[in-house]
């Protein structure tokens, strides 16, 4: 059911707190970061840390930390302006983003009081970068396929670790790692590692396509002496900590694409209205006005979203950890939206700028590349698309989720009917593959697209409900126009691949009904969006 307006959080309801923190966040980046890209761009690790630390002089890294380990203890909004705000730069955004998330986190979330006290401020100061081991060459999203072993000594004093961890963000300048092996070959753990232990060595330097300013490596463990008392968590519990730590993952990278966006969109509409042809500015045209405005379209569904998740999780009255569990799937939907809103943004922006998007001397060319990986990290987009739908149909089994029980609603009611068509979906396929239905991953997917779109418009649609901005109405009505009809196709698929004949003609007269609605006026109502862009020559909602 859609939350009653007043319900949802918006970023309209940042109170004067967070715009401090978000201002603060703006000024860090305009005097530290933006000047050092450069360098940053070409690996010098050195002014990479220096960045980092001041940011931490400012409290950057330990917007949730306690302030008794050297945090602000501040709430998660707070931390996800934070993350907004530095995501104008794959390269900073993946630095800063691992050491305040996946660096910091599991130790908060999961380390012993000794734990805490002994790496938690150093962390929140950078004396000490962190970085999280979990990916392996042959174990990618399957990340309970590790090989990396831990064998307790005979004594009980420590335990012996070998093996290789791949894709490591901040690897080559970490201090500190959290890693997952199996104990004895079997119990999934996760241990606290120091780099200057003897035979802990990260790899060479990866060579990617994106994020050329980040450091990358592989980890090598070959014999390391862990203390018993580094365990994390509990033995053979590690995959309570990985796949918890990945949900908020999740929810972050989507507030990191949105600051990505928010630079690419504002790069996009300063070169439309300086670039000349045909006698006049190529923002006064209206394929280029389509684009500006479709951009922002997406963008503010994406912060819509994003903000009324974080809400949920931060009023749950519960910790961060099985509040972000218990929204798994929604980040899981956030995740998948967020990272492929930044890639149709970036990609519109080249276009935009023409042959010269496609250069090195602009900023788009490289947001460009840097964008590409977002669809891979924290579990792929495939893997999400399985997670998430796979994660109902669980809870539906528990009697949690009535499949195929609709709502009663009206042709006008878009909202509950796009919501319908996925529990619809969800309900014929289950009848059709029965217990076997998770293995059916096409069908899954397109399952998942018509519900995290319906998520999506009912986030955007309560948000405009909320805040009564007319802009925020327009763009609502434009996403509406065009996710109908992506609902109805990949329903179509899905109904296709569960049933034919009579059974097939009764279901998509039924889909036909659901997705049935009055189109609007969206060359009108885009051209009225990119105005208003081109006025105020940035984002806004």
């Amino acid at each position: 059911m859609l939350d009653a307006p007043p319900d949802v959080f918006t970023p309209e309801d940042f109170t004067a707190e967070h715009r401090a923190i978000a201002k603060t966040t703006d000024d860090f980046w305009t005097r530290e970061v933006a000047p050092n890209l450069e360098a940053i761009q070409h690996q010098d690790f050195a002014v990479l840390k220096s960045t980092l630390r001041k940011s931490a002089e400012l409290g950057l890294l330990g917007v949730l930390l306690p302030e008794c380990y050297g945090g602000m203890d501040l709430d998660l909004v707070s931390s996800m302006i934070v993350a907004e705000g530095i995501g104008r730069d794959g390269s900073y955004a993946t630095c800063h983003g691992a050491q305040a998330g996946i660096g910091a986190l599991p130790v908060l979330l999961f380390g012993t009081e000794k734990q805490k006290q002994t790496y938690l401020p150093r962390l929140a100061s950078a004396e000490l970068i962190g970085a999280y081991c979990l990916t392996e060459p042959q174990a990618g999203s399957d990340a309970l396929a590790a090989r990396t072993r831990a064998d307790l000594s005979s004594d009980g004093t420590h335990y012996v670790l070998n093996g290789q961890k791949m894709w490591i963000t901040n690897g080559g300048i970490a201090d500190l790692y959290t890693v997952f092996a199996k104990v004895g070959g079997e119990k999934f753990t996760a241990f606290l590692v120091e780099r200057a232990w003897p035979g802990v060595s990260p790899g060479a330097e990866e060579k990617k396509m994106g994020l050329k300013g980040s450091s990358t490596t592989a980890v090598y463990f070959d014999n390391v002496k862990v203390p018993a008392e580094n365990v994390l968590g509990e033995v053979g519990r590690g995959h309570i900590i990985a796949f918890n730590i990945l949900n908020i993952g999740r929810l972050k990278l989507a507030v990191f694409a949105h600051g990505g966006c928010r630079q690419t969109l504002a790069d996009a509409i300063r070169y439309a209205k300086e670039r000349h042809a045909f006698g006049k500015s190529i923002s006064e045209f209206g394929l280029i006005q389509h684009k500006l405005a479709e951009m922002a379209v997406r963008m503010y569904v994406n912060e819509s979203m994003v903000y009324r998740v974080t809400g949920h999780i931060q009023d749950s009255g519960q910790s961060l950890m099985k509040a972000a569990e218990e929204f798994a799937v929604e980040c899981s939907f956030i995740k998948i939206f967020g990272s492929e809103t930044l890639d149709y943004v970036v990609d519109e922006a080249v276009q935009i700028h023409g042959g010269y998007g496609y250069h090195q001397d602009y900023p788009v060319e490289r947001a460009y590349r840097d964008s590409r990986i977002n669809r891979i990290f924290e579990g792929t987009n495939e893997i999400n698309r399985l997670l998430a739908t796979g994660m109902l149909l669980r809870r539906a089994k528990k009697k949690n989720l009535p499949l195929g029980s609709l709502c009663a609603t009206s042709t006008t009611d878009v909202v509950a009917n796009a919501k319908n068509v996925g529990l619809f979906l969800l309900g014929v396929a289950s009848n059709q593959f029965g217990e076997s239905v998770e293995d059916q991953q096409e069908v899954i997917a397109g399952i998942s697209d018509v519900l995290m779109n319906a998520f999506a418009l009912e986030s955007a649609t309560a948000r405009a409900q909320k805040t009564r901005k007319q802009n925020a109405a327009d763009m609502t009505a434009v996403f509406a126009d065009e996710i109908m009809e992506n609902i109805k196709a990949s329903a179509k698929t899905v109904l296709a691949a569960c049933s034919d004949g009579e059974a097939l003609r009764t279901n998509l007269a039924l889909l036909h009904s659901l997705t049935a609605y009055e189109p609007v006026n969206s060359v009108a109502l885009r051209r009225r969006i990119a105005g208003r862009l081109l006025q105020a020559g940035r984002y806004l909602v």
